[in-house]
């Protein structure tokens, strides 16, 4: 009995360590990019400033990568519980 209840401690510390990872990366992501993007906005791409279209592109992109990767990170975890299907 208590190496399930070790089991499932384990599985919910690696969960939560990797929900907090990628909020982080969500946070720098969503807003400490974007205070640096004022900087790269002398120049402009495509009638956008530099910095808006960088912050705002490069941002959309990693978002998706992370959707993909916590999924990927989750599965593994999930895995090495024994929950997978």
């Amino acid at each position: 009995m208590a190496d399930k209840s070790e089991q499932r401690a384990e599985h919910w510390r690696k969960t939560r360590n990797l929900t907090i990872w990628v909020l982080v990366l969500w946070f720098i992501f969503a807003f400490v990019v974007h205070w640096f993007a004022i900087g790269l906005n002398g120049a402009s791409f495509l009638g956008f400033p530099l910095g808006y279209y960088f912050a705002v592109q490069g941002s959309l992109a990693i978002f998706v990568l992370l959707i993909f990767g916590q999924n990927w990170l989750q599965d593994m975890i999930d895995d090495e519980a024994g929950l997978s299907e």
